[in-house]
């Protein structure tokens, strides 16, 4: 597992970042099922079992860090270390080179930096602790908040994919990738 190769949990300016536990999994919920949240989630959770039975066929509990603030989870990081692909000649150098990653805010801390602060400590841990060579972080295009915390970590946009995301509301939109390099990374 990723995470047990971390000390945690890790603090920044104003919150602690950790794996997430079960007694954390209600006030995830809490916040994923949010409606607000959710429009530009995988899914919109309406029943907690339901839910927990998904993270737990998915893995998803092992891939997920809680974002805290004086004792109360506001939302949670998402992190996925993935081989690189690669020939089968350099295939061993490509073992747990890239991770995608993620985030998911309460709306009543939205807008006052908690996402960008977090996620840099994330792509920080990446570059530095697990030696990760690429990020990337996927979103809807129409998703502008997530975008310009991308922006904000020096993502760089790699693909616009047109009308390859099908949203529950908004019908078929289109996707973006970000990604991130630990060369072009200015931490």
């Amino acid at each position: 597992m990723t995470f047990d190769r971390i000390s945690w949990p890790r603090r920044t300016d104003r919150m602690t970042i950790r794996p997430a536990t079960t007694a954390d999994l209600p006030a995830v919920f809490a916040v994923r099922s949010l409606p607000e949240v959710a429009e530009w989630m995988p899914d919109l959770p309406t029943s907690y079992d339901d839910w927990l039975l998904r993270l737990g066929r998915s893995g998803a509990v092992d891939r997920m860090l809680v974002m805290e603030v004086d004792g109360t989870v506001i939302g949670d990081l998402y992190l996925h270390v993935e081989d690189a692909w690669a020939q089968a000649e350099v295939m061993e150098a490509g073992k747990q080179a890239q991770a995608e990653i993620g985030w998911c805010l309460s709306p009543d801390r939205q807008g006052s930096g908690y996402v960008t602060e977090a996620m840099a400590e994330l792509v920080r841990i990446c570059f530095e602790d697990l030696g990760v060579r690429r990020l990337t972080a996927n979103a809807f295009a129409d998703n502008t908040p997530s975008l310009r915390v991308m922006e904000r970590l020096g993502m760089t946009r790699e693909a616009l994919t047109r009308a390859d995301s099908l949203h529950r509301d908004h019908g078929w939109i289109d996707g973006v990738t970000y990604a991130l390099l630990r060369e072009d990374w200015k931490g």
